[in-house]
C-alpha cells in the first residue's frame, strides 16, 4: 500500500509533494515536456510553467520492483514503455486516468535506494531535478526531449542584465501602468535587532533586507515607485515605519520577515502572509502567498491570516506582512541561506504585488 509523504521528509516508503496549485483543463496536453535520467542518477524534467506535481515512491512486491513515479496534469497522447539499463528495469509513461500523465521509473531488484534523502527541487518554474541513486556501475542516460531548452522572447532586450541573469521567469512579471503606483517595502528588524537567528547563524534582518532590495529593483523595472523603510542595517522602531509609510501616501505597504519556531524546532517550516483588515489587504496577501508557494516546493502552506501586527494595523493603505520561511527550519533555512533562493522569493513577492496592482483602477 502506498503511503503519502509530508512536505518535509519521506515518511516510511512514499512521497507526496504538492509543488503548486495551478489548474488545467481536464483534457489539456501533458504538462511534461521533456525528461532525462542522467548517468549520475539524477532525474531532470521540464514542464509547463507552474505545474502542479505529485510524486510517489513504493517498495517492490512480487510483481513490481521498487518504483518512483510522478503525476502531471494533462493527458499523454502516446503511452509507452522504455527499456532500462543498469539499475533501471523499465520506464513507463502512461495515463493513470483521463487528463493525467504518469512517469514511472521501476528499479531492478537489489538496487540500493534511500528515499529519506530525496528532495525534488524546482530550479525555476519549468525545470525540476531529484537525485534518485548513486550508480555503482556504468549507466547510460535515458530520456526524451531537451530538458534545458531555452524559452525565447523578443522582449528580452528591454530588460536589465541584472534581471535576465538573476531572476528566472522575469518576463512573466505582469505589466502595470507606468509611474502610477507607489509601494513601501518594509524589511523587518535591523541593526541591534537581528530578528530570528537561523540554524547556521543566519540573521533575519540580513535576509529580509536583501530580499526587499531585490523586490524594489524588480518593481522599479516595471515602472513602480518603491520606497524602503530602511536601506541599511539600522534598528527602526515600529511607529517610525508606520509614520514613514503613512506620510508617503503609498498605494500598498509590504513588510517582509523570516520566521522562527519556539525551541528552534527544525521540523517546522512554512510560508504565511498576514493582513489586518479589508478585502484589499486580503487580496494582496493571497496573491503574494500564492506566488511564494510556487517557488518554494515542499515548504508547507501556512496560509493567509488576519493579524494585529503593529505595522499592518496602523498603516493607512492596504498592508500585509509576509513570512518567507523559518530560519530555524531545516528545509527553509537551507534555502534562505542561498542567494539564488532569495532572488526567486523576491521575484515571487514582486509578482504578487504586480498582480494586485494590475487589478487596481
Amino acid at each position: 500500500m502506498t503511503k503519502f509523504l509530508n512536505n518535509k521528509l519521506f515518511r516510511c516508503l512514499s512521497i507526496f509533494l504538492f509543488l503548486n496549485f495551478t489548474n488545467h483543463p481536464v483534457y489539456s496536453s501533458s504538462d511534461l515536456a521533456a525528461w532525462a535520467l542522467k548517468k549520475n542518477g539524477v532525474l531532470e524534467f521540464r514542464t509547463k510553467s507552474n505545474t502542479n506535481l505529485k510524486a510517489y515512491f513504493q517498495n517492490g512486491n512480487q510483481i513490481y520492483g521498487d518504483r518512483f513515479w510522478i503525476d502531471f496534469p494533462g493527458e499523454l497522447k502516446n503511452p509507452r514503455k522504455i527499456k532500462g539499463n543498469g539499475p533501471i528495469k523499465e520506464i513507463r509513461l502512461g495515463k493513470p486516468n483521463r487528463g493525467r500523465t504518469r512517469l514511472v521509473i521501476e528499479f531492478k531488484e537489489g538496487t540500493y535506494l534511500n528515499p529519506l534523502t530525496w528532495r525534488l527541487v524546482g530550479f525555476n518554474q519549468n525545470i525540476w531535478k531529484i537525485k534518485l541513486f548513486n550508480p555503482s556501475n556504468s549507466f547510460n542516460r535515458i530520456g526524451e526531449g531537451l530538458v534545458d531548452k531555452r524559452i525565447q522572447n523578443t522582449k528580452t532586450t528591454q530588460n536589465s542584465s541584472y534581471l535576465k541573469k538573476s531572476v528566472p521567469g522575469y518576463l512573466e512579471l505582469p505589466n502595470v501602468k507606468q509611474n502610477k503606483f507607489l509601494v513601501v517595502i518594509d524589511p523587518g528588524h535591523g541593526g541591534s535587532d537581528p530578528g530570528a537567528i537561523g540554524i547556521s547563524g543566519i540573521r533575519e534582518s540580513d535576509v529580509v533586507l536583501e530580499v526587499s532590495k531585490i523586490v524594489k529593483k524588480l518593481l522599479s523595472e516595471k515602472g513602480v515607485e518603491v520606497m524602503l523603510t530602511r536601506k541599511t542595517e539600522i534598528d527602526l522602531d515600529l511607529p517610525q515605519r508606520v509614520s514613514f509609510a503613512n506620510k508617503t501616501a503609498a498605494d500598498i505597504f509590504v513588510s517582509i520577515h523570516a520566521n522562527a519556531s519556539r525551541g528552534k524546532r527544525k521540523d517546522i517550516n512554512g510560508l504565511e502572509t498576514f493582513y489586518y483588515r479589508g478585502w484589499k489587504g486580503r487580496s494582496l496577501a493571497k496573491r503574494i502567498q500564492k506566488q511564494i508557494l510556487k517557488v518554494s516546493p515542499g515548504s508547507p502552506d501556512r496560509g493567509v491570516k488576519q493579524s494585529r501586527f503593529y505595522v499592518i494595523k496602523n498603516t493607512d493603505m492596504p498592508a500585509v506582512l509576509v513570512e518567507i520561511g523559518f530560519l530555524t527550519g531545516r528545509l527553509d533555512s537551507r534555502r534562505l541561506e542561498k542567494d539564488s533562493h532569495r532572488k526567486i522569493i523576491a521575484y515571487a513577492i514582486a509578482k504578487g504585488i504586480l498582480e494586485y496592482l494590475s487589478q487596481v483602477r
